[in-house]
């Protein structure tokens, strides 16, 4: 590709790695693409965060096609991931310790597919403390790491598809089809409480955005080494 098609706009399909976030991985593709063409300024920007614990597809756009990043952003989303049962943590996923543990003794097969039903189509959900949203113009993340309790509002999302794929108890792996704005760690939160117990998000794995898959997307060193 040339300057002119990364100015013009083009949509990178990216597999984001663990542990990166989605900024990070953003700004490496720009600091490449700017030193690939000798150019000073280049617009970059991904269409829906991964948390840096979830790896999966991120949507790259770059130059004119920057202004096509919110409707990327409102399609239909796909993700892949684990549950663990019996506990918590402040952030809902591993970027915590665990805070509180619950009994599981009294949690079957059934009960957790039974539980899954409470879930579908368009429910309320509160995001998650640890989240990017913003409140009195502060990141919530960084109001729960000065250790401030804040009182965030429920929101309407929809779960047009929530599937167990497999119960190794306390592990429970699923596959979710969910509206924009829904925070896969809140419903790991909200499935143990459910189950009368607790629940952490320990994996969690983007497949689709709309039509995009993962399939498609390219590793970072793979998109460096073809620039």
């Amino acid at each position: 590709m040339t300057e002119e098609d990364f100015k013009n706009g083009q949509v990178l399909l990216i597999d984001k790695p663990l542990e990166w976030t989605s900024f990070q991985v953003v700004n490496k593709l720009r600091w490449h693409i700017k030193q690939k063409f000798g150019i000073k300024k280049i617009k970059v920007g991904h269409a829906g965060t991964l948390d840096p614990l979830a790896t999966g597809l991120l949507i790259i756009c770059t130059g004119k096609f920057t202004k096509k990043i919110n409707e990327y952003q409102g399609q239909i989303k796909e993700y892949t991931g684990e549950f663990t049962l019996g506990a918590t943590t402040p952030s809902y996923d591993l970027e915590t310790e665990v805070n509180k543990t619950f009994l599981t003794e009294h949690i079957t097969e059934e009960l957790i597919y039974n539980t899954v039903t409470q879930f579908m189509g368009e429910i309320d959900q509160v995001p998650p403390i640890f989240s990017a949203l913003k409140k009195d113009g502060k990141r919530l993340y960084e109001l729960a790491r000065e250790g401030k309790t804040t009182e965030i509002k429920a929101r309407k999302i929809t779960i047009s598809a929530f599937e167990i794929t497999k119960i190794e108890l306390p592990k429970v792996e699923f596959r979710v089809v969910c509206s924009k704005g829904t925070y896969i760690r809140s419903l790991a939160y909200d499935f143990g409480k459910a189950l009368n117990s607790g629940a952490y998000l320990s994996k969690l794995r983007r497949t689709k955005i709309g039509n995009f898959k993962v399939e498609d997307g390219m590793k970072i060193d793979t998109f460096i080494a073809n620039l």
